[in-house]
C-alpha cells in the first residue's frame, strides 16, 4: 500500500533549464532531509532549451513530468498539474529558485500546526540577500499603489499608512500575517485551494498569485509569512524585466516586450475584478491612467 502524499511540489518551467537544474539539485537535498512524503510535478510550457531532455534523464521517485508542448501561461499550467497532485499541501515553486535543506520540513510542520492558514510563504531572498518584496505584500489598493509608485513608501517605510503595499513596518524576523505571498514559493492547503478554485486563468503571466491570495482572504483563510526558513529567488529569469537578472535571463527582446505588456495587463484585470465597484469612477480612471503610464515606461525599457 502506497504512503499518503503530504506535499506536492508543482513547478512550471519555460526555457529556464540551467536554473531548473540548480533548483532540482537543491530540492533533492531538501527531500532527503524531510520525514514527509513528497511528490514533484513539473509542467514544461513548450521550452526549446532542452529542458525536457533534462527532466526525462531524472530517475526520481514520485516524479511526474507534463509536456504542455506550448506556453499555456502560469495559471493554466499549474491548474493542469494540480489534476495530478495528491498532496495534503501544494507547494508552488518557480524553477529559478534554490531551497534550503530544511525548507520543506519547516513549512509542512508550520501548516500542520496552523490549520486556519490557507497559504504561507517563507522568506524569499534575491541573490544579493535583499528581500524579494512580492513575498511580503499588502493588497494594491489605490492608496497603497500610489504610495508605492510615488516613492512615499520608500521615504516612510516604517509608517503603516504609507507602507501598506510592502508591509515594511511589520517585524521581518517574526512570523506574522500578510495579505499576499509570491507564486515563486507558496505552500497552500488543498482544502483552501479547492474552495476558491485554484488559479484564475484570466491571468496569463503575473498577478495570479495576488488574485489567488485575495480570494483566499475573502473566504476567511489566513496567509502567513514564515521567516524561519528561506529560499533564493533569481527572479525574472524568464521575463528579463528585472535589472538584477537581465544579464542572466534567457528572454529575448520579443519575450521582454511580451512580459512588459503582461505585467500591465494583470494590473488592469485585478482592478476590474476586485476594485472597480469599490472606488468612485474618478479614482478608478486615475488608476487606469497610472497603469498605462507605467506600461509605457516598461515597454520603453524592454525595447532597449
Amino acid at each position: 500500500m502506497s504512503k499518503k502524499i503530504d506535499l506536492s511540489v508543482v513547478i512550471v518551467n519555460y526555457n529556464t533549464k540551467d536554473f531548473l537544474e540548480k533548483c532540482l539539485a537543491s530540492l533533492k537535498t531538501a527531500l532527503s532531509k524531510t520525514p514527509f512524503v513528497v511528490e514533484v510535478i513539473i509542467a514544461d510550457n513548450g521550452s526549446v532549451d532542452n529542458s525536457l531532455q533534462l527532466l526525462n534523464s531524472l530517475n526520481w521517485q514520485n516524479l511526474k513530468i507534463i509536456d504542455n508542448q506550448k506556453n499555456l501561461g502560469f495559471a493554466k499550467a499549474n491548474n493542469l498539474a494540480l489534476k495530478k497532485a495528491q498532496g495534503r499541501y501544494i507547494l508552488f515553486l518557480n524553477p529559478d529558485t534554490v531551497v534550503e535543506k530544511d525548507t520543506l520540513k519547516t513549512m509542512i510542520e508550520f501548516m500542520d500546526k496552523n490549520p486556519q492558514v490557507g497559504a504561507a510563504t517563507c522568506r524569499l531572498e534575491l541573490p544579493d540577500g535583499r528581500l524579494d518584496q512580492p513575498c511580503h505584500r499588502g493588497f494594491p489598493t489605490a492608496w497603497n499603489a500610489f504610495c508605492y509608485f510615488s516613492g512615499l513608501e520608500k521615504i516612510f517605510p516604517k509608517i503603516k499608512i504609507f507602507a501598506g503595499y510592502s508591509l515594511s513596518y511589520l517585524p521581518m524576523d517574526r512570523v506574522h500575517e500578510i495579505d499576499a505571498g509570491h507564486g515563486a514559493f507558496l505552500i497552500v492547503s488543498r482544502k483552501a485551494g479547492e474552495q476558491v478554485g485554484w488559479f484564475d486563468e484570466d491571468y496569463f503571466w503575473y498577478g495570479e498569485d495576488l488574485d489567488f491570495c485575495y480570494r483566499l482572504k475573502q473566504k476567511g483563510w489566513r496567509i502567513m509569512y514564515v521567516p524561519t526558513t528561506k529560499i533564493i529567488h533569481w527572479k525574472g529569469a524568464s521575463s528579463g524585466l528585472k535589472k538584477h537578472s537581465q544579464k542572466i535571463s534567457t528572454a529575448d527582446k520579443k519575450t521582454k516586450i511580451k512580459a512588459a505588456k503582461a505585467s500591465a495587463k494583470v494590473m488592469r484585470v485585478f482592478y476590474k475584478k476586485h476594485y472597480q465597484k469599490k472606488y468612485p469612477k474618478l479614482i478608478y480612471w486615475l488608476v487606469m491612467l497610472g497603469i498605462s503610464f507605467l506600461e509605457k515606461i516598461r515597454l520603453s525599457n524592454s525595447s532597449k
